[in-house]
């Protein structure tokens, strides 16, 4: 079984290095998808773990606070996937919908930020900049497009896979066009 203190280190290690590849800055969002039953090494949605989830919080938090980005956290399907995220974090006229994320309808790690935020809200969509998806919790539908894959050294959390994402805007105008190779992140082809 993964410690507390091992799942903490691996995360703080997965969200450090995405943050250095995506190159996220201020305002930013990264939405986590977390399976804590995946983490403890049982199917998703059957084990939940809030210890876990704690963990995960506790490794990924400072960081994106020190950088003044936001932690948006994916709910599981019960929640229709729907999203936790610090109200200042919206654009405005983004609908919020009310619910408050629970151990088996939301999961804990959904449960965790909500109560850790300091003005928590959910709402049923958000375009993130980039995503860590632990436990394969498809968090895909809440990447701006478009997603880009990025590799990492950290393969696992606890028993859970991870797979993570950056975005970049979309290439328009053809073969004339002129990109910027900030904004693309480097993906620009010539």
């Amino acid at each position: 079984m993964t410690s507390y203190e091992e799942i903490k280190k691996q995360s703080e290690a997965a969200v450090r290095e995405l943050l250095e590849v995506a190159r996220l800055k201020a305002g930013d969002i990264l939405i986590i998808g977390c399976s804590s039953s995946e983490i403890k090494g049982a199917r998703i949605g059957k084990g939940s773990d809030i210890d876990a989830a704690k963990a995960v919080y506790e490794g990924v938090y400072p960081l994106l606070k020190e950088k003044g980005i936001f932690l948006a956290a994916q709910c599981c399907e019960h929640l229709n996937r729907a999203v936790i995220v610090e109200k200042d974090a919206l654009l405005p006229g983004t609908e919020i919908v009310n619910v408050v994320p629970q151990l088996h309808a939301g999961g804990s790690f959904a449960m965790t930020v909500y109560q850790n935020a300091s003005h928590p809200v959910a709402v049923e969509e958000i375009k993130a900049d980039a995503g860590i998806d632990i436990g394969d919790t498809l968090i895909g539908m809440h990447l701006k497009h478009v997603a880009v894959p990025v590799r990492i050294a950290v393969k696992q959390i606890g028993e859970a896979h991870v797979v993570c994402a950056r975005t970049r805007p979309k290439f328009i105008g053809g073969s004339r066009a002129v990109y910027d190779d900030v904004l693309s992140g480097g993906d620009v082809q010539r």
